[in-house]
């Protein structure tokens, strides 16, 4: 695993989740959870997160934005043949290039469906030009990628096992032996106002630290959940700081790992 620079210093990941039922609340997106964790395993994370309808113009501006960043991308959903299955025509937009048929996906589909790949099914194959595909171990129909952007099916079964090949066959430099820890306490029987202070100093005494401050408004006094991230050492030197500090203030605190 390559650990010489940090995934911030080199390219952040992130997902694009396309569906009009996700934003009308009828499908519940179960992908995000899926990815963190597949990132995390590989001591990566995850950095943002877009869900968008399923237009054409909608789907290609979103990707005309994320393009330029260099990020790592896996777009979920749309991919299909049907009428709604619209990332395929939108990727090309995006990218500029052609929509044409693709002989590798289209041998595959061909050797999977036999007669039943005509006239429908073949369309799955009618991908950017340049793409090259994403293997698809459970109906062989494959997701494709250009550049750093992979679309895959919106359906886990599929998509998460594509994911990890994709992770796994082009971007294992990105893995880090070494990624961030996330420090967590719970400060107790103070008001977050009570500690902006502290907080302004703690981050221009350690600047390769991040923190969160959430409290906790259904627990039965003062309760902040605060946390510190940033690399095992950073973290842990900001944390031993932290608590001398609320030692000083007189304010109880529980570390929770």
């Amino acid at each position: 695993m390559n650990t010489s620079l940090s995934q911030s210093q080199q390219q952040q990941v992130g997902i694009i989740l396309i569906g009009d039922e996700l934003l009308n609340g009828s499908r519940h997106d179960k992908h995000m959870t899926k990815v963190i964790e597949l990132l995390k395993t590989r001591g990566m994370s995850l950095s943002w997160v877009r869900i968008i309808g399923d237009t054409i113009d909608e789907i290609a501006s979103t990707l005309q934005q994320t393009i330029p960043t260099n990020d790592v991308v896996f777009s979920f959903g749309g991919i299909g043949a049907t009428p709604d299955d619209l990332t395929r025509a939108s990727a090309a937009r995006a990218f500029g290039v052609k929509l044409t048929r693709h002989t590798e996906a289209q041998a595959i589909i061909e050797e999977q469906f036999g007669e039943r790949a005509y006239p429908n099914r073949i369309l799955m194959s009618d991908l950017p030009e340049g793409a090259s595909l994403i293997p698809n171990t459970i109906n062989r129909v494959p997701g494709f990628k250009v550049a750093h952007h992979h679309f895959v099916p919106g359906f886990p079964n599929m998509s998460w096992p594509m994911v990890e090949w994709a992770l796994d066959t082009h971007y294992s430099h990105l893995f880090n032996d070494h990624p961030n820890v996330d420090l967590r306490w719970d400060i107790l029987g103070v008001p977050e106002s009570t500690l902006l202070d502290m907080m302004n100093t703690l981050l221009e005494t350690y600047p390769q630290v991040r923190l969160s401050s959430l409290p906790n408004t259904q627990h039965r006094g003062e309760l902040i959940d605060f946390g510190l991230k940033g690399k095992q050492a950073a973290a842990n030197e900001a944390g031993k700081w932290l608590e001398k500090q609320l030692n000083t203030m007189n304010i109880a605190y529980k570390y929770r790992g």
